[in-house]
C-alpha cells in the first residue's frame, strides 16, 4: 500500500492543496447548517418554469450551500425527520469524493475514489475515518490502476449474514493503457490486493464501474461503461455496456442485461427481487441530455438472470450515477443537482440538493454522505435505513 501523508492540520471548510496528492485533515467548522425541510409546491411547478431557479440558489464555482427538499410528505416524515440537518464537511480545491463509499467496520473508515486527473496523478482513495471527526487521508493499493465504484465483499466461504468475517473491499478499477479493467479486493487493514476478475473468456472490459455483492448467493454483479475512453486513459472499447454476474467460487461469468448507452450504478432492492441499473448515456465525450439519464428495473430470476426491463425513474437533473436502496425499498441515486429519493414505485419524494453534480454517496446510521466531488455534505436525522447498514455497521 502506498500512502501519502504529510501533515495533519486543523481546517475550517475551505481547504486548498496546490498538488494530488499530499493528506488530510480534520474538520472543525461548517459552511452551512439547515434544520428545516422546504417543501416543495408541484403544481405550481408545473406551471411555472422558473419556479425551482427562484427555489434555491447557489453559486456553482463554489458550492457551500445545501438544502432538503421534500416533493412529497412522506420525505419529511418516512424518509428523513422533522428534526434533520445538513451540513457541508469540506470544500477542496481538488476532487476527492467522487465515487464508491464504502464503510469497513475493522477501521470505522469510510473509502471513497477521487475523480481522474492524469495518468501522472491516478485516482486516489479518500479514507473518511468517522470516529476522529471525518478526518480524511489518501492512498493507494497495489493492483489499482484507476478505481472507481466499489463495494464491501465478502470472499467465498464468507459469512454475510452475521458480520463475523470481517469484510473486503471490491474496487471497481477502470484499469489504464497497460493494466486491464478488473476488479481487485483490498484488505483496508493490511493494505494487501489482489485480483478477482479482468477477464469475459478472455475479453477484457472497457471501465468497470461499480458493482454488489447478492447477499445470498455470494455472486459479484456489476456495470461496464466506456468512461476510461472519454478521459483518454483507456483504449477505444471492443466490447458493449452491459451488466455482468460472476461467481467468484466457480468462476461462471454471464451477461445478464445489455442495451446500454452507458451502463453505470446499480443495486438490488432490499428483498432482492428487484435490479436497478442506471443509464448515464448523456455523459460521454461531451454532456447531451437528449441521451440517457434514466434508471432501469429488472426482475431478478432465481438470484441469477434479469427479465423484464423497464424505466424506473429519469432524473430530471443531469443523471443518476451512483445508486442505493433503502430498507424500506426507496431508490437513492447521485444526480445533476444532488441526491434524488423514489419510493418504489418510482415517484420523486425528495433531494438533498447541493446544487452541483453528486456521482455518489453511503449511508450510515442515521446519516446520509453526499459526495459532489470537491465537496463532502452530510445530512443527519435520518430515519432511512441503507440496505447494507444493518451487516457493514452492525447496527439498524
Amino acid at each position: 500500500m502506498e500512502e501519502y501523508d504529510d501533515s495533519v492540520i486543523s481546517a475550517g471548510a475551505h481547504l486548498s492543496f496546490k498538488q494530488l496528492p499530499v493528506v488530510w485533515k480534520f474538520v472543525t467548522t461548517t459552511l452551512v447548517s439547515m434544520g428545516s425541510i422546504m417543501p416543495v409546491d408541484l403544481l405550481a411547478a408545473a406551471t411555472d418554469p422558473s419556479y425551482f431557479t427562484n427555489l434555491v440558489s447557489t453559486n456553482v464555482s463554489n458550492p457551500t450551500t445545501i438544502a432538503l427538499l421534500a416533493y412529497n410528505d412522506t420525505f419529511r416524515t418516512d424518509v428523513l425527520s422533522e428534526n434533520a440537518t445538513a451540513r457541508q464537511l469540506y470544500n477542496l480545491d481538488w476532487e476527492a469524493f467522487h465515487e464508491m463509499g464504502t464503510y469497513n467496520r475493522e477501521t470505522n473508515s469510510l473509502y471513497v475514489t477521487s475523480n481522474y486527473v492524469s495518468l501522472d496523478n491516478p485516482i486516489n482513495v479518500t479514507i473518511i475515518d468517522l470516529g476522529r471527526n471525518y478526518t480524511l487521508k489518501s492512498t493507494r493499493y497495489a493492483n489499482l490502476a484507476e478505481a472507481n465504484g466499489g463495494t464491501n465483499w465478502y470472499p467465498p466461504g464468507s459469512n454475510q449474514s452475521n458480520g463475523t468475517t470481517p469484510p473486503r473491499l471490491l474496487f471497481c478499477d477502470e484499469g489504464d493503457f497497460t493494466n486491464y479493467s478488473q476488479l481487485v479486493s483490498v484488505d483496508p487493514v493490511t493494505g494487501q490486493s489482489e485480483v478477482v476478475l479482468n477477464s469475459y473468456l478472455g475479453r477484457n472490459f472497457s471501465s468497470i464501474n461499480d458493482a454488489r455483492q447478492h447477499p445470498l448467493t455470494g455472486d459479484l454483479w456489476f456495470t461496464d461503461a466506456d468512461y476510461g475512453f472519454f478521459q483518454y486513459f483507456r483504449p477505444a472499447p471492443t466490447i458493449p455496456k452491459q451488466v455482468y454476474r460472476f461467481s467468484p467460487a466457480t468462476g461462471e461469468i454471464q451477461v445478464v442485461a445489455d442495451g446500454f448507452v452507458q451502463s453505470n450504478g446499480l443495486e438490488f432492492s432490499p428483498d432482492l427481487k428487484t435490479l436497478y441499473v442506471t443509464d448515464t448515456g448523456a455523459q460521454q465525450f461531451d454532456r447531451n441530455l437528449t441521451r440517457p439519464g434514466s434508471i432501469y428495473a429488472f426482475d431478478v430470476v432465481d438470484g441469477k438472470t434479469l427479465a423484464n426491463r423497464r424505466t424506473f425513474a429519469y432524473a430530471d437533473n443531469g443523471f443518476p450515477d451512483g445508486i442505493h436502496c433503502d430498507t424500506d425499498g426507496n431508490v437513492w441515486a447521485g444526480c445533476g443537482d444532488g441526491v434524488h429519493v423514489w419510493s418504489p414505485q418510482g415517484v420523486l419524494l425528495g433531494k438533498v440538493w447541493v446544487g452541483v453534480e453528486s456521482n455518489n454517496f453511503a449511508f450510515l446510521p442515521g446519516a446520509v454522505m453526499v459526495f459532489s466531488n470537491a465537496q463532502l455534505w452530510i445530512v443527519e436525522g435520518v430515519k432511512a435505513v441503507g440496505r447494507e447498514v444493518c451487516r457493514d455497521f452492525g447496527v439498524c
